[in-house]
């Protein structure tokens, strides 16, 4: 995807040793990057959201766990490495999943083999990526088509969080149909949650959006119940940090709210999500572990000033305690479809079998 022009992704190789990745603590007010040369680094990136979104950050564990191994290639190493990055964030699969990937192909190496053989698989994690999102673009694409208005007027999407290019390494999951959708010439606009306490929606989502040119609107977390009241939203899709093998749905806090409004409003909810994305190991939302953050994120917000200085304020009283849950479960029997790589399927575990069918092999 392109920023003024320019196409970037959020995270690439940038010498030996070195990996670079868009700092999105920075952004919408500042377009940094920053390199990550050390298992340190890398750790330090997903645990402070310097990099974060499902895809993005397994891509991230990936290449911080061959980082490690520059210096030291050994089993012992591997095992540190691996639980260091698994510790940083615990709710989003697709680390997990990223880290024993890499493990599976460097472990029968020898140990002067497995730096190289790791950074080769970390890209090949990126490259999938790529091509699974623009698969998901795809097949969501289709979905608007059907929304289209004989009438021309615009296709009005709801989402929730950034589950767009920032999220992954390039395209997104749920705004990568919004992307093909804007690309083909049909009129779409984006009511874009700010997505409370950390504003992921209205730092990154209306960021990348503007940048690709397509007309959105922030609004409060709680409008969108409103604006489906007023047929104002035909569809809403939201992205996941991780799914159940019966559909599930894991995404940022508040997501759950808009999945019950959308069910009272007759309105199509969809998630968009790689296979990476789908913990076939559990039944339940309810077993999926939930990240508490810090206090500090619902106390304080970050900003702008008028004079252009970019700090923090404190919106809380003195003494008042808060309490972060990070994602919050939407139930399958509120999801209208789950959008994936491979087509759209029923949000259930036959729905998902459809399109993964190799998995009955493995139950």
């Amino acid at each position: 995807m392109k920023i003024a022009g320019t196409p970037y992704r959020t995270i690439w190789p940038a010498g030996p040793g070195v990996v670079r990745v868009i700092d999105q603590s920075r952004l919408p007010f500042e377009l940094v990057t920053l390199d990550l040369k050390t298992l340190e680094d890398a750790a330090h990136a997903i645990r402070t959201m310097v990099v974060r979104g499902a895809p993005l950050i397994g891509a991230t564990a990936a290449y911080g766990l061959a980082l490690a191994l520059r210096m030291d290639a050994s089993d012992q190493r591997i095992e540190e490495a691996a639980s260091t990055l698994r510790a940083t964030r615990p709710t989003a699969v697709n680390l997990a999943w990223a880290l024993e990937r890499v493990r599976g192909v460097i472990s029968p190496l020898a140990a002067a083999q497995r730096y190289e053989a790791a950074i080769r698989e970390a890209g090949d994690i990126c490259e999938a990526d790529v091509e699974q999102c623009r698969s998901i673009g795809m097949h969501g694409l289709e979905i608007i088509r059907r929304l289209i208005k004989p009438s021309g007027r615009r296709v009005n999407i709801l989402t929730h969080c950034n589950a767009g290019w920032l999220a992954c390494v390039d395209w997104g999951t749920a705004l990568a149909p919004i992307y093909m959708a804007h690309n083909a010439g049909i009129p779409v606009h984006v009511w874009v949650d700010e997505t409370r306490p950390r504003n992921q929606g209205a730092s990154l989502t209306a960021f990348e959006l503007g940048a690709h040119g397509v007309a959105h609107t922030v609004i409060v977390d709680n409008l969108g119940g409103l604006l489906m009241q007023r047929g104002e939203v035909d569809m809403a899709i939201v992205g996941s940090d991780r799914a159940t093998a019966r559909g599930d749905v894991c995404n940022k806090v508040g997501t759950y709210l808009k999945a019950l409004a959308a069910k009272d409003n007759d309105v199509p909810f969809y998630a968009a999500l790689p296979v990476s994305t789908i913990d076939w190991s559990l039944e339940g939302g309810s077993d999926i572990e939930i990240e508490e953050r810090s206090a500090l994120e619902v106390t304080e917000v970050s900003g702008r000033t008028a004079a252009g200085a970019i700090g923090k304020v404190r919106i809380v009283p003195d003494g008042s305690a808060a309490l972060n849950l990070a994602f919050d479960v939407t139930p399958a029997r509120l999801v209208t479809g789950i959008i994936t790589e491979r087509g759209v399927c029923e949000a259930s575990r036959e729905g998902l079998l459809s399109l993964y069918p190799e998995r009955r092999l493995r139950a």
